[in-house]
């Protein structure tokens, strides 16, 4: 009676400690935006020039600022009875709030009206003050500049002030629509894979009481400040933990319907899908979870904060998937799978008490055709699969991510990019967002003469202001501040003026980009190797061998080449993407190594389960037939997830959707069905060394 009594009210127990979760969690949702910040400089090493520069920049100048550039222009010279308009447009530009106020120092914050050299366009430099609500101001600014501009110009707001509110704005889908999209997605996959009407419902559950959760503890770390968000992290942690969340639900649904063929009771089927569920699902999350924290080694606060942010995720969809999940299918029993329930079959048709059996036996459709062609012809089929992904690889011969101007991050209109382009027509493409640079008052002549030799510097002014012996010069750039050319100029900026003072630090906008860029590239070759070695020492303990996880790392690794070879050409020539982030490939391997794995590990710990009983070779058919439907609909589930990432209109986000969803199509599709099962069946119990099972199992 009592453990009767327990079956029930456990459950239920469950399922409410969830709700109340999801109750506290899902308002906590809208909130998220208010806490994540997409300044690049906040995600600097405090070790480099740029950094140390933004911070000393408020003993320079009283308050700190960000300026707005504005431009009017016009396809013909602006007459000079625009003038007193010109004026009044710059007083009204004063009265917006956040804007900075008349000090001693500076009695007139806003700089202009500037005329270019053609006299087709306006300048005004409108120092920015209240930088927490940069998206707010830089509105207002646009309205009032749009109803007091001159009859016949086009007004821009650009700066660094416009494009951080536009960045803002193509941010702005990731609280709602990115999620609502990822939703729709995963719920019409479940449907054509389950035919079922509750099913679908019990998943998404299972994916979306965990993300309440993740939001609510992320929300209270970045409120803390132990972590940076940005909305990179954001949009990344909604797609992974619903895209991990069904996963797991796929497999241990799937063993639960397997198990309610060979018993009549849902306690015992659960319990018995558990038990041969857990462990893969268990590793998978720990692999992802382990993979993910090793970003904590990366020097941009960018990288490293998402590590311990999705991990927050992942573990709250391992324990939703081993919790809520199991307690919602004890609810509905057989009812789930509502109209084709599993019925229970004669125990006799066990496979498993077939003599001498093959693997495939029970086995129907595209599955068991497989299973006979790798059977047949092993060799054939990896040598085949290896050469299609050779030819993947040599795209990675296109691979363009030493970084793009951030004019370049935002996709689609953005006043902000338009108005950078309008300004450089006219006017000195770096004005508004000048090259700054701390050295000591004694060379301040010799530095500011180098900064004038410097090609692609058209003006340089030294500060009146000295700090501990030290002064501010600021220099204009002739180029783009967002661009690569202007990069190179503080490149050869650093190197020359270093050798007239070595403590000369050189910062800025463009400098913040560069090293930004600069750290990236490093990230990748530090982190890459420890993310291999860990997931390799889980593999070894889950398979108790060191034959396949090796051939496990090795095939992500060339999947994860594949891929990015593949997005290389794709963004080059369909795309005409201008380029990319550094942090693009760092992060496409992070997530298809880890998520890639997955696969494998569904895979492979059913091998070594059938391995024990069937032998290995007829464990490998029997393993590839009976997960083939599950992992693939799990690789597509999460391929559609994550290319719901490519709404939003980010650069970055746009790649990362493309690179994970179809390398997770590649790895479920080529690698998991045919590359590793033929390598495998090849090899034979070889894969097990050096374990009992290569000693004394069966062939």
């Amino acid at each position: 009676m009592k453990k009767k009594w327990l079956r029930i009210t456990g459950p239920i127990v469950v399922i409410v400690i969830w709700l109340v979760v999801a109750s506290f969690g899902g308002p906590t949702f809208g909130k998220l935006s208010s806490v994540s910040n997409n300044d690049q400089a906040a995600f600097l090493p405090s070790s480099s020039q740029s950094t140390k520069v933004e911070n000393l920049q408020s003993q320079f100048a009283s308050s700190t600022t960000l300026p707005a550039i504005v431009v009017l222009e016009s396809n013909t010279s602006i007459a000079s009875s625009a003038f007193p308009q010109l004026v009044t447009l710059d007083q009204k530009m004063q009265t917006v709030q956040g804007v900075a106020l008349p000090s001693k120092d500076t009695p007139e914050p806003v700089v202009g009206p500037i005329p270019s050299s053609d006299n087709k366009a306006i300048e005004y430099i409108v120092p920015v003050s209240d930088t927490k609500n940069v998206q707010t101001v830089v509105k207002d600014l646009r309205q009032i500049v749009n109803k007091t501009k001159p009859n016949g110009t086009t007004a821009y707001v650009t700066g660094p002030a416009g494009l951080s509110a536009d960045l803002v704005s193509a941010f702005g889908g990731i609280d709602g629509i990115l999620l609502i999209v990822a939703i729709i997605a995963v719920f019409v996959i479940l449907l054509l894979v389950y035919r079922a009407l509750l099913l679908p419902f019990i998943v998404l559950l299972t994916a979306m009481f965990p993300l309440t959760a993740a939001i609510l503890v992320v929300y209270g770390f970045a409120s803390a400040g132990l972590i940076k968000l940005n909305g990179q992290s954001q949009g990344i942690l909604s797609i992974l933990v619903i895209g991990a969340a069904t996963d797991y639900s796929l497999l241990l649904i799937a063993r639960y319907k397997e198990a309610l063929h060979d018993t009549e009771s849902k306690w015992q089927a659960l319990w018995q899908a558990y038990k041969a569920a857990f462990a893969p699902i268990a590793a998978s999350a720990a692999t992802v979870i382990l993979a993910l924290l090793c970003l904590l080694f990366s020097d941009l606060n960018s990288n490293r904060s998402l590590g311990p942010i999705a991990a927050i995720g992942i573990v709250f969809a391992f324990l939703a998937a081993t919790t809520l999940l199991p307690a919602l299918l004890l609810a509905f029993g057989r009812t789930a799978f509502w109209p084709f329930k599993p019925k229970l079959l004669p125990a006799s048709s066990h496979p498993r008490l077939i003599k001498n059996p093959t693997g495939l036996e029970g086995s129907k459709g595209i599955w068991l055709w497989i299973g006979r062609q790798i059977q047949k012809r092993p060799v054939m089929i990896w040598i085949g699969a290896l050469l299609i992904l050779a030819v993947a690889i040599s795209g990675l011969l296109q691979l363009k991510a030493s970084g793009v101007s951030q004019t370049d991050v935002i996709l689609g209109s953005s006043n902000a990019v338009d108005g950078q382009k309008a300004l450089a027509r006219h006017f000195d493409a770096g004005s508004g967002s000048p090259v700054e640079v701390v050295a000591s008052q004694r060379v301040a002549n010799r530095i500011t003469s180098a900064i004038l030799s410097t090609n692609g510097i058209s003006q340089a002014t030294v500060g009146k202001v000295v700090v501990n012996g030290d002064v501010l010069i600021t220099a204009t750039l002739k180029d783009d501040p967002y661009s690569q050319t202007a990069e190179n100029v503080v490149s050869t900026l650093r190197s020359n003026l270093s050798t007239i003072d070595s403590n000369v630090l050189v910062g800025g906008t463009t400098a913040i980009a560069l090293d930004t860029n600069t750290t990236a590239q490093n990230d990748l070759f530090k982190i890459i190797p420890i993310v291999l070695g860990v997931i390799f020492i889980i593999l070894m303990i889950l398979l108790r061998s060191i034959a396949a996880p090796v051939l496990l790392i090795l095939s992500v690794a060339i999947s994860y080449t594949a891929s990015l070879g593949v997005s290389a050409i794709v963004f080059n020539h369909i795309f005409n993407f201008p380029g990319a982030d550094p942090s693009v490939p760092l992060f496409g391997f992070v997530f298809l190594v880890a998520l890639g794995v997955d696969y494998n590990i569904f895979l492979m710990t059913r091998v070594r389960e059938e391995s024990l009983h069937i032998g290995t070779k007829a464990g490998i058919l029997r393993a590839l037939t009976v997960t083939g439907s599950v992992i693939t609909s799990a690789g597509v589930v999460l391929a559609a997830t994550f290319a719901a990432l490519g709404i939003i209109p980010i650069l970055f986000l746009a790649q990362i959707a493309f690179i994970v969803a179809f390398g997770v199509l590649l790895d479920t599709i080529l690698v998991r069905s045919l590359l590793v099962p033929a390598l495998s069946y090849t090899l034979g119990k070889r894969i097990w060394w050096p374990s009992q099972l290569w000693r004394n199992g069966k062939e």
